[in-house]
């Protein structure tokens, strides 16, 4: 039987209750557009999503040669057939009449259209001047984290080996850098020791700093489903917001922004004290245990409740929790990778797990979580800072290795000093080392800290900038250089989700006027700027997405990130597949570490590891000494107060954040019609009592203001922790008068107009949720409310008179239980 659900109203859809250690139900959810019926679609396109890090498989309804709807794949393990809200509403943005079709260049202070012959020759030219004036350091490239595998890959072999530049990072410095860090300082290597399908056997789940029924809402369902089944698992949130993962847990601590490692050493501190570790596991596979012991020994409850503005008692239940846990899960995310002390405190995570021995096992795991859809390919692939394939920069066989994949000397690839992380990229171009900026697939006008200051950087006259994307972003609109990208279903190529599931996603449809793929683009690029190997021919031999993943194959052979046991007509029909995947496992590894710590070992660690408080880079005499067999590494760290806190003249604490309907800076989801009625302009949210205490009310409109701007929003009042503002980070300028950015007319509303150029000194990961704050009433509401959605965490204190979240008749999306999907021949 099919059901019809309101997906904006009721997001995360109706329960299939099954009990622990059994596997989740298939529940397939499908959404068509306005009068197409499911006998009207001529083909089902096989993908997954592009619009948040879980890889919801899916199928792309196609009619006419146009999108007309999704649906899920029953036959993945990720999702089980579901789709969250951005799944299955985000696909419209695809046809939006605003998409760019031509390339545009700058004429006289205007971007005007052109051929790509015109669009490409001026890229090409200016790169051959910048590398004969002043050098390959002259050029960078900052990417996305929703390209495929195998662009990002070409992307990495042309800057490293054909320009010859250090400078290559991706948007995924902003949301999951620290998420890698604290798996190569732990563990010596990038990759998520756990699975998904941990969530099937925990009977406790911690959620450290995530969100995640709003960030991965399909794997919120899973535990929902699970809430209601046999066994049901308990959870910790910790998180300062009323979350719905806040709701449903045993036990909430909702702790001072910037305190995360006062409050984690304190539970380490109950775990040691309680007698919760396994001695055995940490013999025999980890280094470091008595330091921390030392560490953490003065870190009580009481000390950390007087840092942390969070009861003893509490966090003394919550210890409890995590230590008697007979299988425990933990999940990270931005809560913690955006806030003070970023790795030092990710790192106390797997610490807990370390100590447990919680790791290898159904239901005990760590996932040091994504915030996109392809951000682990942008790790793996080096298009983020990092070498392809994990590879250490500081090791010599490493680069020598690569360079023989490359079939170049090991003196083209850059090796001099780590490879540079965004923020220092565009350092570097404001105080004019770096003369080329290549913007792929991402929108830094809107998502970097301090926009003012980013958007001065961008609009310098000495710096040429191209921007590749779909629409005429706020960045788009400071290029030099405007390339119009095909996006997901208009062309072919792989990507991983945040447990190392690889999927493939087919071209459904035909990009838009004369819209390229971004391999496609890049490829074009290494032809006109014929870059060759070390013998005299193509440096990058692949023509096609096929033989682009059979190349990163060759790249990736041997090291943790295996895919060699990959093709694409292996995934294609198949549902997703985590790596490794080679001879030795050519089903894929569910999990890692089962039998001990792999890929700690000095001659092939990702990393030598860093000081967690100052970032100094250990080398490898010191790594060696201390960690001679490749073990795991317990690190400490101890608290240091946030390098900006409240004042008189900013009393208050900001924290950014996302909501459940739309993704980064709103390029696509904002284009979605239920997505962008269910949350169409930015808020503020505040706590009761600091309302009251200031005479303001529900949908009053405010201006936050920190040392380097300010923004307006309506005010919605929460439960949120006292002496704290949360607004979400996703609005920009695009559908305003002023395009760009703020003006005499339109102020502001991006939230990073607000935030701080400051880094966590080991992941270089930006604080987003580090600032101070005032608050000032502009106009009063008179019974207006604010645009926040009354479904999540942003639900009022007070709903009278709050017009819930709700979305009408094209919101609503047919699910279909397992026994009524197989029943009419859905596939097992």
């Amino acid at each position: 039987m099919e059901f019809s659900v309101d997906r904006i109203g009721d997001p995360w859809g109706g329960r299939v209750p099954y009990g622990r250690h059994e596997r989740w139900p298939v529940r397939v959810d499908t959404f068509l557009a306005d009068g197409v019926e499911p006998s009207m679609v001529q083909q089902w396109v096989q993908a997954a999503s592009i619009l948040h890090s879980d890889g919801d498989a899916m199928d792309i309804a196609v009619v006419d040669g146009r999108m007309a709807g999704v649906r899920g794949r029953a036959v993945d393990r990720v999702n089980r057939g579901r789709l969250g809200p951005k799944d299955l509403f985000g696909w419209q943005a695809n046809a939006s009449p605003d998409r760019l079709t031509r390339p545009l260049v700058r004429e006289g202070g205007r971007l005007v259209e052109c051929d790509w012959e015109t669009a490409m020759g001026r890229v090409v030219a200016r790169s051959g001047e910048l590398l004969t004036e002043r050098g390959p350091g002259a050029l960078g490239f900052y990417t996305s984290g929703q390209l495929f595998l195998e662009e990002y890959y070409t992307l990495a072999v042309l800057a490293r080996a054909g320009v010859g530049t250090n400078h290559l990072d991706g948007n995924t410095r902003l949301c999951t850098s620290t998420a890698a860090e604290a798996l190569k300082e732990s563990f010596g290597c990038d990759g998520q020791p756990g699975s998904y399908d941990d969530l099937d056997h925990a009977d406790v789940i911690a959620l450290f700093g995530h969100n995640l029924a709003e960030t991965q809402p399909v794997q919120w369902m899973r535990i929902l489903d699970r809430l209601e089944g046999a066994e049901p698992p308990r959870l910790l949130c910790v998180d300062p917001r009323p979350t719905q993962v806040a709701r449903k847990a045993a036990v909430h601590l909702a702790p001072r922004i910037g305190t995360n490692v006062a409050l984690l050493n304190a539970l380490l501190h109950e775990i040691i004290r309680n007698g919760h570790v396994d001695h055995a596991y940490v013999q025999a596979h980890t280094v470091g245990y008595e330091e921390l012991a030392a560490r953490v020994a003065e870190c009580t409850p009481g000390w950390a409740a007087g840092i942390c503005d969070v009861p003893a008692a509490r966090i003394g239940e919550a210890a409890e929790l995590l230590g008697g846990a007979a299988r425990l899960l933990s999940t990270v995310l931005q809560g913690v990778y955006q806030s003070h002390q970023a790795t030092a405190a990710a790192v106390q995570v797997n610490n807990l797990h370390l100590i447990r021995g919680m790791l290898g096992r159904p239901g005990a795991g760590v996932l040091q979580m994504n915030g996109q859809p392809t951000a682990q390919n942008t790790r793996e692939c080096g298009a983020n800072g990092d070498l392809p394939g994990f590879r250490n920069w500081q090791n010599d066989a490493h680069v020598a290795d690569l360079a023989r994949v490359w079939n170049v000397e090991p003196s083209t690839i850059p090796h001099y000093a780590p490879p540079t992380h965004a923020m220092q990229m565009f350092r570097y171009a404001e105080q004019g080392s770096i003369r080329m900026l290549w913007i792929s697939g991402t929108n830094p006008a809107v998502s970097l800290p301090e926009l003012a200051r980013v958007r001065s950087i961008l609009a310098q006259e000495r710096l040429f900038t191209v921007v590749q994307d779909l629409f005429l972003t706020e960045t788009a609109q400071l290029a030099d250089v405007v390339l119009p990208a095909a996006t997901w279903g208009e062309k072919t190529g792989t990507f991983t989700n945040a447990d190392r599931t690889v999927h493939l996603s087919d071209k459904a449809v035909e990009p838009p006027g004369e819209a390229k793929p971004d391999l496609d683009i890049f490829l074009d690029y290494a032809r006109r700027m014929d870059f060759r190997d070390k013998d005299g021919g193509p440096l990058i031999t692949w023509d096609d997405p096929e033989s682009a993943f059979e190349a990163w194959k060759r790249c990736s052979a041997g090291r943790p990130c295996d895919y060699t046991g990959l093709t694409h007509a292996k995934l294609r029909g198949a549902g997703g597949i985590q790596w490794p995947v080679n001879e030795q496992a050519p089903d894929g590894t569910e999990r890692l570490y089962t039998d001990g710590i792999s890929w700690a070992h000095p001659d092939v660690c990702e990393n030598y590891g860093k000081d967690l408080e100052t970032g100094a880079a250990d080398g490898v005499v010191e790594y060696r000494s201390l960690n001679p067999d490749g073990k795991a590494m317990i690190k400490s760290a101890g608290y240091r107060p946030p390098h900006e806190m409240p004042t008189e003249d900013h009393p208050f604490q900001l924290t950014t954040g996302r909501t459940l309907y739309h993704f980064h800076t709103r390029t696509k989801t904002g284009r979605a019609p239920q997505l962008n009625d269910a949350a169409p302009d930015v808020w503020v949210e505040i706590c009761e009592s600091d309302a009251t205490e200031r005479g303001l009310a529900e949908g009053d409109l405010v201006e936050v203001r920190s040392p380097r701007g300010a923004l307006r929003g309506r005010l919605r009042i929460t439960t949120l922790r006292q002496g704290l503002l949360f607004v979400p980070f996703h609005y920009g300028y695009w559908d305003t008068p002023a395009g760009s950015g703020p003006d005499a007319t339109t102020p502001g509303r991006a939230a990073n107009e607000t935030t701080i150029t400051d880094w966590d000194p080991a992941s270089k990961q930006p604080l987003f949720k580090a600032a101070a704050a005032n608050l000032t009433l502009i106009e009063r509401g008179d019974g207006r409310q604010a645009p926040a959605p009354t479904t999540t965490a942003s639900a009022p204190t007070d709903t009278t008179g709050v017009r819930a979240t709700t979305g009408g008749p094209r919101a609503r999306v047919s699910q279909t239980p397992a026994d009524t999907w197989y029943a009419s021949g859905g596939n097992r």
